[in-house]
């Protein structure tokens, strides 16, 4: 696994090794609003092999987005346009991502040091950049397999009439890019290794290390306590199904904030089984459980001061001959019967019993779930947009602010439920799980009115839904979402001064 670091500034106690990568990065203004020659920090690290006519002809072959070497293959500049649309960040830290994504190490050098050049209020989407950009799980054998042992990550802010990062944003940045990487590594992982029983024991080793009470029912225990959509989802598995909560409840709290996240471990498609080219991948399918379970971890590690729980269903959506089959009727936590035409769908399913037990039994007044929930998703949001949808319009404009804010991007589905809920109507059961035949509506938009269906539309709350199947991974990899964008969305509620920046 590779140690990973964040620090505040270049510090001057160390000298660039001939065994470590060096990159510098930023913004190509940057570059150009920076003057080598007065920079004591970064010569006195790589002065002995730069000065400033190197530095500034390098600078100038530099083209807005692309990387150039500054000494040999050891140090390197990677620069970043900051041409970007509004519905883009204005880090643009998906283009910074995507330029580190390309550095590898190899036989002489596998440490790597970046030294960042940033705005204060680009740093929180800057360092989840960096924290994606590589991963942490690996089951390749032989010597030809190098992965890095070490990143070590400088920040500098580039403005001298900006904010500083201080001491309590640093701590900050390094949970969450232990949330993120962590994240990552668990929806890469197989579920012939992360099991519905591994998800379980990650959220434990979660709540002890947090000091946090866990609360779990698993197997026949959720029918018995109601949970009819988790229970029947998950009873083909090959290990149980489970829903857990993990909640934190300081002194003095006056709101009660709930993560509601999807946890299949492994999808594929029950009785609505999956085509062969459709099926790969879908271990990714926990990723809004892994995502917000850390996002969970990183707030609470800086001093979340509301009440926080996280809740995740977690389930294997599989076949046997007691699985779930189309046509089963099937009555989930909110009492409501459901006529199940797509086991396929199974994620608004346990979804569904998850919110309902986020504002009936953790009395929440603010409900966040996310989910890899629909491919459709796609064509609202491409392939680094999130798909969201709120009952509030100004929430709805706050996760767009924190989506930017945070490099984790999103946008705004439609919510109209009176007109989507058509696609749902069953002749035989309160509603059918998907809108199968019919489609007058996009599905994501069904999806999503599905679960808010449960908790009528998120009446006398906050809800917000998180669609984020495709920004989940990248070129076949994990990018560790949900813990930068759920940091930004709720660091009001931390003395975090980065995260109030949105």
């Amino acid at each position: 696994m590779t140690k990973f670091q964040v620090f505040g500034e270049v510090e001057c106690n160390w000298k660039c090794d001939e065994n470590e990568i060096l990159i510098i990065a930023g913004l190509n203004r940057h570059f150009h609003d920076f003057d080598f020659s007065k920079s004591k920090e970064l010569q006195s690290v790589i002065g002995n092999t730069v000065d400033s006519e190197k530095w500034n002809h390098a600078i100038s072959r530099l083209s807005k987005t692309g990387k150039i070497p500054l000494h040999y293959d050891e140090i390197s500049l990677i620069s970043v346009t900051e041409d970007v649309s509004r519905c883009n960040s204005p880090s643009n830290s998906v283009a910074l991502f995507k330029q580190l994504k390309q550095i590898k190490p190899s036989k002489h050098s596998q440490a790597l040091r970046i030294i960042l050049l940033t705005d204060f209020s680009h740093s929180l989407a800057n360092v989840a950049a960096v924290a994606r950009s590589s991963s942490d799980y690996s089951r390749k054998t032989g010597p030809d397999h190098l992965s890095w042992t070490q990143i070590s990550l400088h920040l500098h802010v580039i403005n001298p009439a900006d904010k500083k990062l201080n001491q309590k944003d640093v701590e900050f940045l390094n949970h969450l890019a232990a949330s993120i990487r962590r994240t990552a590594a668990l929806i890469e992982t197989p579920a012939n290794e992360l099991t519905t029983d591994g998800l379980v024991n990650e959220a434990k080793d979660v709540a002890t290390k947090l000091g946090c009470k866990i609360t779990l029912t698993r197997g026949k225990e959720l029918l018995d306590a109601g949970f009819g959509g988790i229970y029947h989802v998950g009873k083909a598995g090959p290990t149980p199904p489970a829903f857990v909560v993990i909640s934190h409840q300081p002194k003095g709290a006056t709101k009660n904030i709930v993560l509601v996240g999807k946890g299949v471990v492994y999808d594929t498609g029950g009785f609505s089984l999956k085509p062969a080219n459709a099926m790969p991948a879908m271990k990714i399918d926990m990723s809004g459980a892994a995502g917000l379970l850390h996002s969970f971890s990183a707030l609470v590690a800086s001093g979340f001061k509301e009440n926080l729980h996280v809740c995740m269903c977690i389930v294997e959506n599989n076949v046997s001959p007691d699985a779930i089959k189309p046509d089963d009727v099937i009555t989930l936590l909110s009492g409501k019967t459901v006529e199940v035409n797509n086991t396929d769908c199974e994620g608004r399913l346990i979804l569904a019993d998850g919110v309902y037990y986020a504002k009936n039994n953790l009395k929440a007044d603010t409900i966040i779930d996310m989910a890899t929930l629909t491919n459709g998703m796609l064509y609202i949001g491409g392939k680094h947009h999130a798909a969201i949808m709120s009952n509030l319009e100004d929430v709805e404009n706050e996760v767009l602010r924190a989506g930017r804010h945070s490099g984790d991007l999103t946008t705004a589905m439609l919510f109209c439920p009176e007109f989507h809920m058509d696609d749902l109507k069953s002749e035989i059961a309160d509603m059918k799980n998907s809108g199968m035949f019919v489609n007058k509506s996009p599905n994501s938009c069904v999806a999503a009115c599905f679960i808010g269906e449960q908790i009528d539309f998120g009446k006398d709350l906050t809800w917000i839904h998180i669609d984020m199947l495709h920004p989940a991974t990248f070129e076949e990899r994990a990018t560790g979402f949900g813990p930068s964008l759920i940091s930004s969305l709720l660091g009001k509620h931390t003395d975090i001064e980065l995260l109030h920046q949105h």
